[in-house]
């Protein structure tokens, strides 16, 4: 190759030959000097490769005789997981979790089908849907990542209907970020998400470090589960620290909309609002921008998710990170432990995120 490689991308490179059976089981791998030419690497950078992949126990090195292959045989029929997840349009963190999926089904050998499942709205996602699964299920796919819809008046009947159409048709099914059902309930799939309570507690708690007094939480209508979580969470916090959360400081309704914005009473220097994600709090910050407040001198203001412009604004808004790669990568352990065990009981796995703090939760002088 003309251009030259490093460690990680040889090793890269090797490990998905390996797994695609471009290497068979019980072959040697190539001299380490035929492949320092062909990625214009030293020697030793092979050999730093082949000692990994021993490790990981994909070859073993005999002495006398070179690196044999020792990942079992690449078996004919590969598994196909369907994806029902939000498009990029949607949803920016599940644009990181499609695209890490489709990642490693290069690597692992798994294939992926995603027709018309991915759109950028949830309306229009949401009419797709069961045509979908039902393409999925006509194509027998082995699995089927889902994220259960939100933001849209149906969405508990749409849940519902997808979740009943696996079951029937017997095909496994891994949550992403949300359950189908609020806590304290659980539905009988596997689930992966952000732990949610964790954040909104880490979220609450910097809010009234901050100097905040008065603390809401805001939302759009018919938000998933998940949101639920961090309510709860803000509400146990805020009380514990002597703080009062009532009934009407959890606010649900389009930021948008300056009749529900109104109903935040912003009490200068001491109002703190946590959203539900990072998009709900741009438009609020908007929203609030036109009756006169603003972030950092009357309010403070924070989101989830980290969205790329989160940190662009007037006021950089202080959010919280989901673990995205983390969260496809224990998907995918999920549904393959699934092919191996249909009849095993349904985890719930919740993973740790991070606080990134910004300007928008700093009060400042004028």
């Amino acid at each position: 190759m003309d251009s030259r490689h490093n460690y990680k991308t040889v090793m890269e490179v090797l490990r998905s030959r390996l797994v695609k059976g471009t290497y068979a089981h019980g072959t040697l791998l190539p001299a380490e000097t035929l492949l320092a030419q062909e990625f214009n690497v030293s020697r030793p950078t092979i050999a730093k490769v082949y000692d990994q992949l021993a490790r990981e126990g994909l070859v073993s090195k005999k002495r006398g005789i070179g690196t044999v292959v020792t990942l079992p045989k690449v078996q004919e029929r590969s598994y196909t997981f369907g994806l029902l997840l939000p498009g990029a349009g949607e949803s920016e963190i599940f644009a990181e979790i499609n695209n890490r999926i489709l990642q490693q089904a290069d690597r692992m050998g798994f294939c992926c089908e995603c027709v018309g499942t991915t759109a950028n709205n949830a309306e229009t996602r949401s009419m797709m849907a069961v045509s979908s699964l039902e393409s999925y299920i006509a194509k027998k796919v082995d699995g089927i990542f889902f994220a259960p819809f939100e933001l849209v008046r149906n969405a508990k009947a749409i849940n519902h209907t997808i979740c009943e159409m696996a079951r029937k048709a017997n095909v496994p099914m891994v949550l992403i970020d949300r359950d189908v059902v609020a806590v304290p309930e659980r539905s009988p799939f596997d689930m992966v998400s952000l732990d949610n309570y964790a954040a909104g507690m880490v979220m609450a708690r910097h809010m009234i470090a901050a100097g905040c007094k008065n603390i809401y939480f805001f939302a759009n209508d018919y938000s998933a589960s998940s949101v639920d979580i961090r309510v709860k969470s803000v509400k146990l916090t805020v009380m514990e620290a002597e703080l009062d959360f009532f009934k009407e400081s959890y606010i649900c309704g389009n930021p948008k909309d300056m009749n529900v914005v109104r109903r935040i009473p912003i009490i200068r220097r001491q109002t703190g609002i946590i959203c539900a994600n990072d998009a709900t709090a741009v438009m609020l910050m908007s929203s609030l921008d036109e009756l006169g407040y603003r972030c950092g001198i009357d309010y403070l203001l924070s989101g989830f998710d980290n969205m790329k412009y989160s940190s662009f604004l007037s006021a950089p808004l202080t959010t919280f990170q989901q673990p995205c790669n983390e969260i496809a990568d224990v998907s995918i352990e999920l549904l393959m432990r699934r092919q191996r065990d249909r009849d095993a009981l349904p985890l719930t796995v919740l993973l740790k995120g991070q606080l990134v703090e910004r300007k928008s939760t700093v009060f400042r002088n004028q």
